[in-house]
């Protein structure tokens, strides 16, 4: 899904924007981060909920001054707030838009905030997701972070060196996309052709000593503000202060821990809200729900062991044992959905041979000198093509990165359902599972040789 870009004229800059279909609405997306409007459709989950925004409106979007196709700015004299609003503005007269949706998240929330606050007249709704006013701590803002905090997150989103494994950015940004080698690899492409470090640094810089709390109470348009539970860089409680500062605002919490809400597994969710406070109505999606096994392994030390074996014998070990994996699917009826750079996705219509196919797998894997962990629920999933998606898909994923070495770990639905098949587990007590509400029992397989009656 792409269209034409163009050119708007802001103050004597230039901003690159897309109009892309029609419909009764126009949607503007005030995108965060630095991805640039040429490489959305690159990234399948950004571009689905592209697709998903454009279903019930004319989808526009645009770089804002220094990010992308848009002019470049000097770090020295970096733009303002009021500057990135004036790009907005200067894009709607561009495509003639008397009065559009404005969505805007992340780091790019205060810039939506201040458009409907200073243009309300253009404002049709307004719709923040793990949004802020203010990000930094201050005495009459407790919820807001230290300002270490915010240097230090500032220097790691933009790090030039890779930090430890599962400290880096992605870890803390999109959890829900960090161990997708593809996510990782378009992340890295599409970042740099977004913005140099050093206005990227600056850029940040601008969208987290921002401060628009005094703007909140002027906003009369219709808002929803949204927030992911678990979100670890803007928290809930600074998303809900945004929420009791504007008038009539729909406060709405939905489960999920990314700061990228359209990368994470819950984004369906959030789409859901948005479309429902726009149009009215709550569209149907054209998808399969269907209640399934979900299997999610992943090789154990995978990067320790290429320095260990060397790239050539490395991936000749990763092919025997991809070929081992897709017999084990063969023979125990399982569907493989995807990989995971080291691992596999798959979906069962029985808790049983997932089980089995899951040991199997484990038991190859030594045979290859291996380590592999599985996790395993079974739970309602959406199939959308060749892929799937839905809570079940996130507690399967959780569960999985749970798991100790060469063990097969299960969420208590799976066990329920096995009950009378010879299969024993042990309990392993209650675990939370980052991105989902609650605490949930989890087990161990403690049979060795499985065969499912």
């Amino acid at each position: 899904m792409t269209g034409t870009v163009r050119y708007a004229q802001a103050s004597g800059a230039h901003i690159a924007y897309e109009a892309i279909g029609a419909g009764p609405r126009d949607v503007v997306v005030v995108m965060d981060g630095f991805i640039p409007i040429d490489t959305m459709g690159d990234e399948p989950r950004l571009a689905r909920c592209m697709a998903r925004l454009n279903s019930f409106g004319r989808l526009i979007r645009f770089d804002r001054r220094g990010i992308g196709l848009s002019d470049p700015v000097s770090p020295g004299d970096p733009p303002t707030l009021e500057q990135w609003v004036e790009d907005a503005i200067a894009v709607l007269d561009a495509v003639g838009s008397e009065r559009a949706v404005i969505l805007a998240s992340a780091e790019a929330s205060p810039v939506g905030l201040l458009i409907a606050a200073t243009h309300p007249e253009r404002v049709e709704a307004l719709v923040v997701v793990n949004a802020y006013a203010r990000a930094l701590w201050d005495v009459d803002y407790p919820v807001g972070l230290p300002a270490m905090v915010v240097d230090e997150a500032l220097e790691t989103s933009i790090a030039l060196t890779a930090p430890e494994p599962e400290h880096d950015w992605v870890f803390t940004a999109a959890p829900s996309a960090a161990h997708d080698p593809q996510f990782r690899q378009w992340w890295e492409q599409t970042g740099r052709r977004g913005a140099s470090p050093t206005t990227a640094r600056t850029l940040l810089r601008v969208a987290l000593d921002s401060d628009v709390r005094a703007v909140l109470p002027v906003i009369q348009v219709p808002t929803l503000v949204a927030h992911l539970k678990d979100e670890s860089v803007i928290r809930v409680a600074v998303g809900r202060y945004v929420a009791d500062h504007i008038r009539g605002a729909k406060w709405v919490e939905i489960p999920g821990a990314d700061d990228y809400w359209w990368a994470s597994e819950s984004a369906p969710l959030v789409l859901d809200e948005i479309e429902e406070f726009v149009t009215g109505a709550r569209a149907t999606p054209l998808t399969n729900r269907l209640l399934s096994t979900i299997l999610f392994t992943d090789i154990v030390a995978s990067t320790e062991q290429v320095a260990e074996f060397g790239d050539q014998r490395w991936r000749d070990i990763l092919d025997r044992f991809d070929a081992a994996v897709r017999r084990q699917l063969d023979r125990f009826r399982g569907v493989e959905v995807n990989t995971t750079g080291d691992g596999f996705v798959a979906t069962f219509d029985g808790p049983a041979r997932a089980v089995a196919c899951a040991c199997a797998i484990r038991d190859g894997a030594r045979q290859l000198g291996l380590e592999v962990r599985t996790g395993l629920h079974t739970g309602e999933i959406e199939q959308r093509g060749d892929d799937i998606s839905g809570i079940g898909v996130h507690i399967a994923a959780r569960v999985a990165a749970l798991a100790a070495p060469s063990s097969v770990w299960v969420s208590r639905t799976v066990t329920d359902l096995v009950v009378g098949s010879g299969i024993h587990f042990d309990a392993l007590g209650d675990h939370e599972l980052k991105g989902v509400p609650g605490t949930w029992t989890l087990y161990a397989v403690a049979d060795p040789d499985l065969t499912p009656k």
